[in-house]
């Protein structure tokens, strides 16, 4: 049964709720008088109250980090699942027998075929008969399946900035769904919390380093997903950069035109598709990451190249927002019957 948020408390745990993507979920939740966060769940931040890791949370959360080893969930209408991929997959099955909806922030559930799990993940997938019944959690693809979903796989982040912004293209038959190139540029959150060299100040101040050049684990999400909702065979060259920016995606995006379109039929194409989804802008200037930063907002930019007679769409998110928690608070409103923009603006 659906509810309403008006007349009673969706109550909601988190797990893997230390990092940045799970302490950004909790900020949104928390901030809401018809949601309660019931239950935290962590590994090495076990037993440490929130805030002591996030002082923010000061006055606003009176929670301590339970082990990643709790398995009591009675009582819980969502979970949502942060943990890394490959170890996702060993804590959902278990999941859905005890809690009414589950959405999975990591990757363990987003692509269709097992076997790209072993060629582009380090690992081999342990659940695969969950693939075919996980729900991809794009609001402005699937929101009619999202709606009944019990498990819900969000998007990657930066799957996220590149599907919305060749959908309507695609869809409409105004590009080429070959040779297709994408560039994109993240800042250093989306690598998540755990310190490493290569996330120092020193190596990531003054620099851009591109990075998984022709082998990054959301090339085969981009291809797949566009494939299935257009029916095209897509093929994509995908090359992610690291910027010293703490949060946003850039993403650049060349295609060839195969439609006698002028940019002004591009525009309304766009605006058209995108009329019902209250999180994707499209603009006439130039997107900024600046514009989307702590917002559940993708902003899209066009430009036809008329000496190549290329589109050239530019889109940004932020990372940890549309292109994680936000995203999957937006689910969350829409598995519950509530309007996408709750807790959101």
């Amino acid at each position: 049964m659906q509810k309403n948020a008006y007349l009673c408390m969706t109550k909601a745990s988190i797990i893997g709720a230390s990092g940045y993507s799970g302490a950004e979920l909790l900020r949104l939740l928390a901030a809401r008088s018809d949601v309660r966060v019931e239950r935290l769940l962590a590994g090495t931040s076990a037993g440490k109250r929130v805030d002591e890791l996030y002082p923010e949370f000061a006055g606003r959360v009176d929670l301590s980090f339970e082990s990643l080893d709790a398995q009591n969930f009675d009582g819980t209408d969502v979970a949502f699942v942060c943990l890394p991929s490959g170890e996702a997959m060993q804590v959902v099955p278990q999941l859905l027998h005890s809690v009414g909806r589950v959405i999975d922030l990591s990757g363990d559930f987003r692509l269709p075929c097992a076997q790209d799990y072993e060629n582009y993940y380090p690992f081999k997938h342990v659940a695969p008969h969950l693939l075919g019944t996980a729900v991809y959690g794009l609001p402005e693809l699937n929101k009619l399946s999202i709606a009944t979903a019990q498990l819900t796989a969000n998007p990657g982040c930066y799957p996220t900035g590149v599907i919305l912004a060749l959908l309507p293209a695609l869809k409409n038959d105004a590009i080429s769904p070959r040779g297709i190139v994408i560039n994109s540029l993240s800042g250093t959150s989306g690598a998540g919390r755990t310190a490493s060299f290569e996330m120092s100040f020193t190596e990531v101040h003054d620099n851009v380093r591109a990075y998984k050049v022709g082998n990054h684990q959301h090339l085969p999400e981009i291809q797949s997903v566009l494939g299935r909702a257009t029916g095209k065979d897509i093929s994509v060259s995908f090359v992610p950069h690291l910027v010293p920016m703490n949060r946003g995606i850039y993403t650049t995006i060349h295609a060839d035109i195969v439609a006698e379109l002028t940019e002004n039929d591009l525009y309304e194409m766009y605006i058209q598709y995108y009329e019902q989804a209250p999180f994707v802008r499209i603009r006439k200037q130039i997107p900024q990451v600046k514009d989307v930063v702590r917002t559940n907002y993708c902003d899209i930019g066009l430009t036809l190249e008329k000496r190549t007679n290329r589109l050239i769409v530019i889109s940004v998110i932020d990372n940890l927002v549309k292109g994680a928690a936000g995203q999957a608070v937006q689910n969350m409103n829409i598995m519950f019957g509530l309007p996408e923009q709750c807790g959101l603006l």
